[in-house]
């Protein structure tokens, strides 16, 4: 029989600083003594794709994220509960829908009238009352509820540490009591569609008691954060910390479903009736199935499963919803989860995680980066973290770029959902912004990084909802505008919603779907795979037409500009954002009728609608410089009297990045001046604005500016301790553009040119990369050292003829008949 495990007196008092922040870098000196490491932490220091931390997650900010694309777990690592919080990528609020407002195409020539007249205000009132999409608000993403795993009479550690590995994709909790060692792994797998949580116990036993929370609404942290001391959590270590799972939310069941398992079943959470604006109906089911694999006993009582005397315990969990498409809610997610769990179990766990593993690297080994290291690099990634902005870690640069790549094959995988602004790790059914997929820069922004890393198969995803919302903003370019084409606005969400939605100073904004295709172009332009373009061009098609149809001529001659309109989310000095022909607007549909072109070209195809694009595209209006020197915002001089000088958004500077239309080679000009907007616009935004602004510094050629930038990034104030960004609270674009603005300081193909070590910040004089990619369909190695290349390896389609730049020295080469060419190094100074 088993000695019963009891909770014993802590013995030891340990002092820490009250806040956070000095509670992590007062920690520092303490993990760093070699005496308590414990033996695996050795192999942790010397791995660089690894998140770790000594102590157990107080809050979902400190917790480790898993995913395989379609589902999401939330890892905290506790003694005496584990939690686990979950998610599925189709379980969002309210069912099929179109929120169309038919009022909208009366209303529009007297709102270009208005606007045309400087009547800005009553322009943007008039559009609040007739052209917004009815509902206002689009869906949110939602929860899958909690797994707690309460484990009876657990005492503190005396040894704890918890692991992420980037390369492996699997959480390692491993700690240490006066009964023995206890090891958990969990992972999810994408070749089995489960969520797989691996408990072992060397000398005592194991009794966890298996409890579902519902779906709940919770406190996500305050908008004004300012680190880590700024979350709500204890100045100490709750070793012992559980929560209660309460009851079932009304309609939930949980139910044993064999011997071995339980079956969860329940509804979403309903949308808004666009009518009455009362909660709809629900739209969707959901099932979720735990099978427990035990050497003990188990049973099930009142809701909460048991397992008892167990030295090896495997938990698979599957989840689905009824979820097929946009329109097609009719999937049956029971049968799904049944399937799923009863083939995994069929598997032994050492051949689930193998062929995990496999999986995994198959997509995180296509690329390497090192930056350099110091000491910092020897301490929880927590403590880095808090002291990110005034040491030196070049090392953390390198895993912030892993860490993203981890995320978003971790949340974007072919046959998922793209990933949404938290990228399918949400807590509760009231997300943020609602967690949806914002396209005036967010989602975009979510996908800067794939291509560049090595991640062109994550991509997919983004590519099918462009073809969605082609189908369904074809309906609203119809009802709306009375246009041809489709259209989407700055929000869509799982259903497809493509009408301006939240109100006219954000939602009025006509381009999200012109950028969701230049977004993809730039997919095809790195891959250059001809399925791509194929499946793009028809959409790119529609999506220019729609402009076609709705640019109208500048009432003072300018040119082509949208109207109405806005640069997105910012207000100009007259009351409101809504105008006509801003720069992002003209910037983008350039972008989007020139790519079209380059596709038919490509295509040898030749509709009627491509003459028409190519009479257009000269006439649309062209970006101006203001009497400040600055890049206009829109087309009057507005920029110095707009009330926010600091704004988050830099949507004029799309022309320099993502796009290229303003650089440092061909528009000296227009790029100085948009170097005056970002610097009176500031270095620091939100956890995405400031990443943008990482990658413009970047691509305007000043590495050291980015990189002063990238520092406060990966800070506190915009870093949570799970590496997370801080918007606040966390949104997901921030990690996946910052990760972008490091590759951007290292690798840039624009222009028809490939840049070598274009932004170098002075801070990584010595560094490598492996299997970084460039515009078509090339990877790159480098190496560098005392800030200079020392070697480069492009690889790509055989006999292919690129143009290389380094330093201002351009070279033409060509590919040999393996598709390699070594650059001859040093090269010569121009």
């Amino acid at each position: 029989m088993r000695k019963k495990l009891t909770v014993k007196k802590i013995t030891r008092a340990v002092s820490f600083n009250q806040t956070r922040r000095n509670l992590m870098l007062g920690m520092a000196g303490l993990y760093g003594t070699p005496a308590l490491l414990m033996a695996q932490n050795t192999q942790s220091l010397k791995n660089t794709n690894t998140l770790w931390y000594k102590q157990a997650a107080s809050c979902w900010e400190e917790a480790l994220p898993l995913g395989n694309g379609r589902l999401g777990a939330m890892v905290f690592g506790r003694v005496a509960q584990e939690r686990l919080q979950l998610n599925e990528d189709t379980l969002w609020a309210g069912a099929p829908y179109t929120p169309d407002n038919p009022d909208a195409r009366a209303a529009l020539p007297e709102v270009r009238q208005l606007i045309a007249d400087g009547k800005y205000k009553e322009a943007a009132d008039l559009a609040g009352n007739y052209m917004m999409g009815n509902p206002l608000k689009l869906m949110p993403y939602g929860s899958l509820g909690d797994v707690l795993l309460t484990l009876t009479g657990a005492t503190q550690p005396r040894q704890y540490e918890r692991q992420l590995d980037l390369a492996t994709a699997i959480n390692t909790t491993s700690y240490q009591t006066a009964d023995g060692a206890f090891v958990r792994e969990a992972f999810v797998s994408a070749q089995d569609q489960v969520i797989v949580m691996h408990m072992t116990a060397e000398q005592a036993r194991l009794d966890i008691e298996l409890a579902y929370r519902s779906p709940r609404k919770v406190k996500y942290p305050s908008s004004d954060y300012q680190g880590a001391d700024g979350l709500s959590k204890p100045a100490t270590v709750e070793w012992l910390k559980t929560e209660a799972a309460g009851v079932l939310s009304t309609g939930t069941t949980m139910v044993a479903d064999g011997n071995d398992a339980v079956l969860i079943t329940g509804s979403n959470e309903p949308g808004a009736d666009g009518k009455s604006g009362k909660p709809g109906l629900p739209g969707l089911r959901y099932a979720l199935r735990i099978k427990v694999l035990a050497d003990g006993k188990s049973s099930l009582a009142n809701s909460v499963l048991k397992v008892s005397e167990a030295r090896t315990v495997t938990l698979l969990i599957a989840a689905a919803t009824s979820y097929v498409n946009y329109h097609d809610v009719s999937g049956d997610p029971v049968a799904l989860v049944r399937q799923q769990t009863e083939q995994a179990a069929a598997k032994p766990y050492a051949l689930l995680k193998s062929n995990h593993i496999r999986d995994h690297q198959a997509l995180f080994n296509n690329m390497s980066i090192a930056l350099g290291s110091t000491a910092q690099a020897a301490h929880p990634t927590d403590i880095r973290i808090a002291a990110a902005e005034t040491t030196e870690d070049p090392a953390l640069s390198a895993l912030y770029v892993q860490y993203a790549r981890y995320l978003m094959i971790s949340s974007s995988r072919p046959g998922t959902q793209p990933a949404n602004l938290q990228g399918i790790w949400n807590e509760g059914t009231n997300p943020p912004w609602g967690s949806k997929y914002t396209i005036n820069i967010n989602t975009q922004m979510n996908y800067w990084p794939a291509d560049p890393a090595g991640l062109g198969a994550c991509v997919e995803p983004l590519l099918r909802l462009v073809e969605d919302l082609a189908v369904t903003g074809a309906k609203t370019a119809r009802t709306m505008y009375n246009a041809s084409g489709w259209v989407t606005h700055h929000n869509t969400d799982l259903w497809r919603a493509a009408s301006p939605n939240d109100g006219p100073r954000w939602g009025l904004w006509p381009c999200g779907g012109a950028w969701l295709c230049n977004s993809v172009w730039d997919h095809y332009d790195y891959s250059r795979d001809a399925d791509v373009l194929t499946r793009l061009f028809p959409v790119m098609l529609g999506a220019s037409a729609f402009f076609l149809d709705t640019l109208i001529e500048d009432p003072k001659g300018r040119g082509l500009v949208t109207s109405p309109s806005l640069s997105p989310e910012n207000s100009h000095p007259f009351g409101t954002s809504l105008c006509a022909g801003p720069a992002m607007d003209r910037q983008i549909v350039h972008d989007l009728f020139k790519n079209t072109l380059e596709a038919a070209h490509l295509l040898k195809q030749q509709p009627a609608v491509i003459e028409r694009i190519a009479k257009a595209l000269p006439q649309i209006a062209i970006d101006r410089i203001g009497k400040a020197g600055q890049l206009q915002e829109w087309l009057d001089d507005w920029d110095t009297q707009a009330p926010e000088q600091h704004h988050r958004h830099v949507s004029h500077l799309y022309a320099i990045y993502p796009s290229s239309q303003i650089n440092l080679r061909d528009t000296p000009d227009l790029l100085q001046a948009a170097k005056n907007s970002l610097r009176q616009r500031g270095d620091l935004a939100t956890g995405w604005g400031t990443a943008w602004r990482i990658c413009l510094w970047a691509r305007m050629g000043d590495g050291d500016h980015a990189h002063s930038i990238l520092k406060a990034l990966t800070g506190p104030k915009r870093t949570y301790p799970n590496m997370f960004d801080a918007h606040p609270p966390f949104q997901i674009d921030g990690n996946f553009g910052g990760a972008a603005g490091v590759m951007e300081m290292l690798l840039q193909s624009w222009g028809g040119e490939v840049f070598l070590l274009p932004a170098l910040p002075s801070a990584w004089p010595s560094g490598e990369v492996k299997g970084m990619r460039a515009r078509g369909g090339l990877s790159v190695d480098m190496q560098w050292h005392a800030g200079k290349l020392v070697s480069a390896i492009l690889q790509g389609p055989p006999g292919a003829a690129l143009r290389l730049s380094y330093r201002g020295t351009r070279m033409d080469v060509s590919l040999d008949a393996k598709g390699i060419h070594r650059l001859q190094v040093p090269v010569a100074a121009a």
